[in-house]
């Protein structure tokens, strides 16, 4: 009887053994199955991720051509609109200077204007700011300086300066706003 319980402890013990080392090879070849199974979703994900920083690249890219585009096209609608302007300005600086009255210089910077010019007298100067006020393309005449010079033609002795601004009728004045 003992020889068969010992006999049968050992049985059971390796049975128990294999059992236990059975499991444990299980378990083992479960885990590393689930492993590569995330190692493998894992290297997809990186593999897509790759992608879509590519994607993001190529849509910062066209973003900045968009925007560059869109820059061209505000240039080329800003020249449209304002392509006839010379031809406005140069029609109302032909009509509005009054008799006694000779532009020597006209300088733009942006929309402003400098003009510069000699006259007979300050009631002419004073009748050209009017006949700016007036016009439909120039805009805001402003009185610099009128000074007599000493070397000027006697029958045009003052200098002048005016400040103007340039625009198209439809424009609304900043100052008419508030």
């Amino acid at each position: 009887r003992r020889v068969k319980r010992q006999r049968q402890f050992v049985m059971l013990s390796v049975a128990t053994g294999l059992g236990a080392f059975v499991l444990v090879l299980l378990t083992s070849w479960f885990f590393s199955g689930q492993i590569d199974n995330q190692q493998q979703r894992n290297r997809t994900l990186t593999a897509e991720i790759a992608k879509l920083d590519q994607q993001i690249v190529a849509i910062e890219e066209l973003k900045q051509e968009r925007q560059r585009l869109l820059s061209r096209k505000s240039v080329i609608e800003e020249l449209q609109l304002n392509r006839t302007l010379m031809v406005h300005l140069f029609d109302e600086l032909a009509t509005t200077v009054p008799e006694g009255l000779r532009l020597t210089r006209v300088q733009q910077q942006g929309s402003n204007l400098v003009i510069e010019g000699m006259t007979q007298s300050n009631a002419r100067v004073s009748s050209y700011l009017r006949a700016i006020e007036a016009s439909e393309w120039l805009h805001d005449p402003e009185l610099i300086i009128i000074e007599e010079e000493d070397d000027a033609t006697p029958d045009q002795p003052y200098n002048f300066r005016v400040r103007a601004r340039l625009g198209s009728p439809n424009e609304v004045d900043p100052d008419e706003m508030m």
